[in-house]
């Protein structure tokens, strides 16, 4: 039997491109029937047999017009393919390592449960950590990795140092081609680097021809090696720069501070904007043996000093009743914050100017041990003693500095120098750091952790015994009270980034859920025994990423 092999008659008729799918307003008219409906409207110059699918014939169309003005469109010109990747010398990552480094950039963006965070640590807050050592040891960022870490600098700005020098060349490379990324090259010099600051020709050319952040970062480089030629480098174009950059230029000579500066910032003393003028009196009030300092000294010790005719010993004041003009140009501001006292807002400036090193001659030779624990007369310890911090932070007085901050075992609202733990915190920076770790463990000893946060800021990582034995055992107490364990939540993650590794083991004993006792808070046992079992497997994390960033790379 013969098979009938005709292909049936479709009721659509598809133009040919000879035809009307070769008039330039086909496809206008196909997309304006399909937006409108072909019931409503009937594309022109389609055909189609009575009682034909007309939706269908529009879509046969609108494809074979498509595939014809794509097969005729000619190629655009080629784009230059960009410049080869720099190579970066620097030792691959151990095997280990660069699994850890994608384990820690995927668990950032991973989302954290609500409420108890559960046994596991937290991966966002090790990657800073896991950064500082990988750029310690000197390795290199995966290529593979570096979008992810470029990422991760994007969203977190603590991140950026640590990553872009991870990053390396390549990571500068890559942030060029996408616009997300452009902030890797902010402060950066001409593609991607600074000029070595001893090159003058290739420094002077980017200080002269430089974005404001490539100028800002050129100084810093240049002051950190040389102060001499950062100096000679900025005052070449001062009088040429807006106040705004003024401002930010001075206070890159912060690094490097000298009496070298001194005359440059005393002509500062003039500058037109406020904010100049103040900055540069702050550095020149850093330099003791400055002619700003001693002006300083000079107001301040006829405004302080002995009452002879009292008892015993003690330190009267008389602030000034005004702020002359010459005290302004040294960087007095006139007119107080609110809520401030005109006279005590001025004694407070200057006394916070003033070198330290005038107080012992103005107090018959005592020391400032003996000079803090003098009485002050008529209510102006608090405002004196707090000028005498700011000055010891400024100065980096370490002597000062003890006596200000007084026994660890005195409650801070009854010690010398001031109450606020901020203040102490800064105090404690100009201190040793084995120093510092003794005396935040002596505090928490005495007065618990509800107070100890800020101070534990100040302190190295990781802590050094006895402070990481100190918080060990004042979480232990807080336990034992039967307090909630969010109340110390900050603590235990500060716990987690800087107690020793080692700590671990120590803290084995108190992962176990303890007996409720009917006095404490109803599960704040679970909770503790949660807490402390995700610092235990954080500490043993940390060791572990120590230990893979050991291991001979492959």
């Amino acid at each position: 039997m013969e098979t009938d092999t005709t292909v049936p008659a479709t009721d659509t008729t598809i133009p040919t491109a000879g035809t009307v799918l070769a008039e330039d307003g086909f496809w206008e008219e196909l997309v304006t029937s399909a937006l409108l409906g072909t019931d409503r409207r009937a594309p022109a110059g389609l055909a189609v047999a009575a009682g034909g699918d007309l939706p269908g014939a529009l879509l046969d169309a609108a494809a074979l017009h498509t595939v014809r003005r794509r097969a005729g469109l000619r190629p655009g010109p080629a784009v230059p393919p960009p410049e080869p990747a720099p190579e970066d010398p620097r030792e691959p990552l151990p095997g280990a390592a660069r699994r850890r480094l994608d384990q820690l950039l995927a668990g950032r963006t991973a989302p954290s449960p609500a409420g108890r965070r559960g046994a596991a640590p937290d991966l966002a807050e090790l990657l800073p950590q896991w950064l500082a050592l990988a750029n310690e040891r000197g390795y290199k960022a995966p290529a593979a990795t570096l979008p992810s870490l470029l990422d991760a600098a994007r969203a977190r700005t603590d991140l950026r140092p640590q990553a872009l020098q991870l990053a390396g060349p390549r990571g500068l490379w890559l942030a060029r081609l996408n616009p997300e990324w452009r902030f890797a090259l902010r402060g950066a010099g001409a593609g991607g680097s600074l000029p070595d600051p001893g090159d003058r020709e290739a420094v002077r050319a980017l200080w002269d021809e430089g974005l404001f952040a490539e100028r800002v970062a050129l100084l810093a480089a240049v002051r950190t090696r040389d102060p001499a030629a950062g100096l000679a480098l900025l005052a070449s174009t001062w009088t040429t720069e807006r106040a705004e950059d003024r401002l930010m230029f001075l206070d890159s000579l912060r690094a490097g501070l000298s009496g070298a500066d001194e005359e440059f910032l005393e002509a500062a003393l003039g500058d037109r904007s406020r904010n100049v003028r103040a900055t540069a009196a702050e550095l020149l009030s850093a330099l003791p043996s400055s002619a700003l300092a001693g002006r300083m000294a000079g107001r301040a010790v006829t405004c302080v000093g002995l009452d002879r005719t009292a008892e015993s010993p003690t330190i009267i004041v008389e602030a000034p009743h005004e702020c002359d003009t010459g005290m302004q140009r040294d960087g007095l501001a006139a007119t107080p914050p609110a809520g401030r006292g005109e006279r005590s807002w001025w004694l407070g400036q200057l006394v916070e100017a003033a070198p330290l090193s005038c107080w012992p001659r103005r107090f018959r030779g005592r020391g400032p041990e003996e000079i803090v624990a003098l009485p002050v007369a008529d209510g102006w310890q608090g405002e004196l003693h707090a000028a005498w911090c700011r000055a010891a932070v400024r100065q980096r007085d370490a002597a000062w500095s003890r006596a200000l901050l007084g026994s660890p075992a005195t409650p801070p609202a009854t010690g010398p120098g001031t109450s606020s733990l901020a203040e102490r915190a800064q105090l404690l920076a100009t201190l040793p750091q084995e120093e510092r770790a003794l005396w935040v463990a002596s505090f928490i000893a005495a007065h618990g952790m509800s107070e100890a946060f800020q101070l534990l800021g100040v302190c190295e990582v990781p802590w050094a015994e006895p402070l990481g034995g100190a918080v060990i055992d004042a979480l232990d107490i807080a336990r034992e009270a039967g307090s909630y364990p969010w109340s110390f939540s900050g603590v235990m993650g500060l716990a987690e980034r800087c107690l020793a590794p080692e700590a671990a083991r120590q803290l084995e004993s108190l992962t176990a859920r303890p007996d409720e006792a009917e006095d404490v808070s109803p599960g704040a046992g679970g909770y503790w025994s949660e807490a402390f079992q995700r610092l235990v497997s954080t500490l043993r994390l940390r060791e572990a990423m120590r230990a893979e960033l050991t291991e001979p790379a492959l």
